[in-house]
């Protein structure tokens, strides 16, 4: 049986111990609970930053492609006073009348229109380098026609004067008309339809 002063003693033990000015210092198991209610919660968080992760990896993944899909769009198209070059490239080459000029990947472009009035050709240039790196040669009698660079010229400056900052295609067919698809300041696509240096249609999306 406890004596008073034995019952206190394990009463102290099982609770703990008051000290001066307040402060409690617990026992040995109340501090082991606490350890465990520690390393329980960091376990929670450790889990949670794990599963978190994939989750922030793919919307990484996903900002990357569409960043990559973007720059990979804009590499078809090209300024509208890159313009001077390509004539300048396609010129030398011996073209002397244009059917279509059309901006591809990498700063290259294709000419297509005739070097004579037999020969027609559709050439893809480097536009860094200037050199041609795909050729093709059609003979016909029909004789030429197309674009003299002067009239291209004045086609996209008509195009540019309505909003035109960037070209990926410029098309003529027989009778005159002209077809020059880009983009605007906005990056918004614009089409602009030229006849007799007039303009005659103008599509936005």
């Amino acid at each position: 049986m406890l004596t008073g002063c034995q019952a206190e003693h394990e009463q102290s033990m099982n609770a703990g111990v008051t000290l001066g000015q307040g402060h409690r210092v617990f026992n040995s198991s109340a501090t082991r609970r606490e350890e465990v209610s520690i390393m329980q919660r960091t376990m929670q968080h450790a889990m949670q930053r794990t599963m978190q992760r994939p989750l922030i990896l793919a919307g990484s993944l996903a900002v990357l492609m569409s960043a990559a899909g973007l720059v990979q769009a804009a590499g078809d198209r090209l300024a509208a006073e890159r313009l001077d070059k390509v004539l300048a490239q396609a010129t030398d080459f011996g073209f002397q009348t244009f059917e279509e000029i059309e901006a591809k990947r990498d700063g290259r472009f294709e000419v297509e229109g005739w070097l004579d009035d037999e020969w027609q050709a559709e050439v893809r240039f480097d536009l860094a380098s200037g050199e041609s790196l795909k050729e093709e040669r059609r003979r016909h009698d029909s004789g030429a026609w197309g674009l003299s660079e002067a009239e291209v010229r004045d086609a996209m400056a008509l195009a540019v004067a309505e909003g035109l900052v960037e070209f990926d295609e410029l098309q003529a067919d027989r009778d005159g008309r002209i077809e020059i698809e880009g983009y605007d300041a906005d990056g918004r696509e614009l089409e602009v339809k030229i006849l007799d240096g007039e303009v005659l249609e103008i599509e936005r999306d």
